[in-house]
């Protein structure tokens, strides 16, 4: 079952100081933060220095809302007009794997659905319409 849709923000690399800025300017509450420094390391891709500090992903509260962000990872491209996709979360990975497939016909997969450290089926697609999707599956354990 779909548990949530949640606008998605894209920074490029001043993920930190967006953070701030919206627990500031919105009264945001923040449920978690993590650092590309944060993940476990791996010795085939050692990380870069100017990632350690770079948000991974945060969580925050804004009143009954829901609002994500990551910064880009350094070298990769940001451009303006497609720093907001939505992340979808859904509560099991065989439901997360069937909305994908969907959501790729005809559009383009930017990242494969796989499980990750933060998740056991997450991804990312571009729908034929243009619209950035990231699925995330959130089970309870």
């Amino acid at each position: 079952m779909i548990t949530g849709i949640v606008p998605y923000l894209v920074t490029n690399g001043n993920g930190q100081e967006a953070v701030k800025f919206y627990q500031e300017a919105l009264g945001a509450e923040v449920v978690s933060l993590q650092t590309f420094g944060d993940m476990p390391p791996n010795p085939e891709y050692p990380l870069p220095e100017e990632a350690k500090n770079r948000v991974l992903n945060a969580q925050m509260n804004i009143g009954n809302a829901k609002l994500m962000l990551s910064d880009t990872f350094p070298g990769h491209p940001f451009q303006l007009g497609s720093q907001v996709t939505i992340a979808l979360l859904v509560d099991n990975a065989s439901e997360a794997k069937g909305i994908f497939e969907k959501l790729q016909v005809d559009g383009k997969v930017t990242m494969p659905l796989q499980e990750t450290f933060w998740s056991p089926a997450y991804g990312q697609v571009t729908d034929k319409f243009g619209v950035e999707w990231q699925v995330s599956t959130e089970e309870k354990k």
